[in-house]
């Protein structure tokens, strides 16, 4: 009984190649290393990153950028025109509506872009 036990748990090591390799599919990684697209191209696909940075600092650049991105937009924020100074000038025009009466429909918008309206 110990004998089929051994017997069983031994692997078979049939080659399961076939007997005759395909030539093309032999070669076939040497065609795809041929025609793999250069680094600027994927780089214009957006499939690799611009940056010319270690892989890791990647993160780290990409981060900065973002932050850098927000304080910039804040700042311009900060130095925006008031709604009243805006109104004053004749760029906005005061609404006559009250706040209830704005968000009421806002509320009709939001619920007909849902459903397929508007």
């Amino acid at each position: 009984m110990a004998e089929e036990n051994v017997q069983s748990q031994v692997a078979d090591e049939t080659n399961i190649a076939p007997s005759r390799p395909d030539p093309v599919r032999k070669n076939s990684l040497e065609n795809h290393l041929q025609h793999r697209p250069d680094r600027q191209e994927l780089v214009d696909r957006n499939i690799l990153p611009a940056s010319t940075a270690a892989p890791g600092l990647q993160a780290q650049q990409k981060e900065l950028a973002k932050h850098m991105r927000a304080d910039s937009l804040n700042e311009k924020i900060s130095h925006r025109p008031s709604p009243d100074k805006l109104i004053k000038e004749g760029v906005l025009h005061e609404d006559p509506r009250s706040p209830e009466e704005k968000y009421a429909e806002a509320i009709e918008d939001e619920y007909a872009k849902r459903e397929g309206g508007a």
